[in-house]
């Protein structure tokens, strides 16, 4: 009987091991409030955006300048594509990341008429970023945050595409995330809660910009779900 037993707990155990091998053991929470639904591949009229300086702010916050590799999660019809390629140059990147085939097709129609050749194109998916290993420098998301379905497994993953020194930047308006916004507070609690500290928060119109640096990467198994 006491055989029988130490072969059942050596079992268990070599379960739970495979388990944490393949990223099944103590897996990340999902949110604890709504999440929006995504509703289109752009954000309001880019036309209206520009006269809110809205992307200058973004890329002035940001510290984008020459030479950076830059991520656009979420880059939907690719209006920061669009404006940080010029910025950082042919010297620098832009990954334009999207869930849609269809919205990537239309940013490299846009960027190939540009004349931007230092895009690359990335399909992503809720739960990973899929961008390559410590290749970026700033990732962008803006105004696309509230629509994640698992940030908190997305953040912690993103951690490995950011190079030394890389930062998060999120854009989004301080609202609740089922009027497609996201509350400044519960935004910082998420991020912080898989192991980012916080740069700075800055208003800009109808928005607020809050930027991010990888810190010490906790338990996943200590993460808990904030709430509102």
């Amino acid at each position: 009987m006491l055989a029988c037993h130490k072969r059942g707990v050596r079992r268990l155990l070599s379960a739970f091991t495979m388990l944490a091998l393949l990223g099944g053991a103590a897996p990340l929470p999902r949110p604890a409030r709504p999440v929006a639904p995504v509703i289109g591949p752009s954000f309001g009229d880019e036309a209206a955006r520009d006269r809110l300086n809205e992307a200058a702010d973004v890329i002035r916050i940001a510290g984008i300048r020459a030479g950076m590799a830059v991520a656009d999660i979420g880059t939907g019809g690719g209006y920061y594509v669009m404006r940080v390629a010029p910025v950082v140059g042919k010297l620098g990147r832009v990954y334009a990341q999207d869930l849609s085939i269809a919205a990537l097709a239309g940013v490299r129609r846009r960027a190939t008429a540009a004349g931007h050749a230092h895009i690359r194109y990335v399909l992503g998916r809720q739960t990973s970023a899929r961008l390559p290993a410590a290749s970026v420098d700033v990732a962008l998301m803006v105004h696309m945050y509230h629509e994640i379905e698992q940030p908190y497994r997305l953040l912690d993953k993103l951690r490995a595409s950011l190079k030394s020194g890389g930062r998060i930047v999120i854009v989004d308006a301080d609202r609740p995330s089922e009027a497609r916004g996201m509350p400044k507070s519960l935004l910082l609690c998420e991020v912080r809660a898989v192991g980012y500290e916080l740069v700075g928060v800055t208003d800009i119109a109808d928005a607020y910009v809050a930027v991010f640096r990888p810190g010490v990467r906790p338990d996943p198994a200590s993460v808990r779900a904030c709430r509102s």
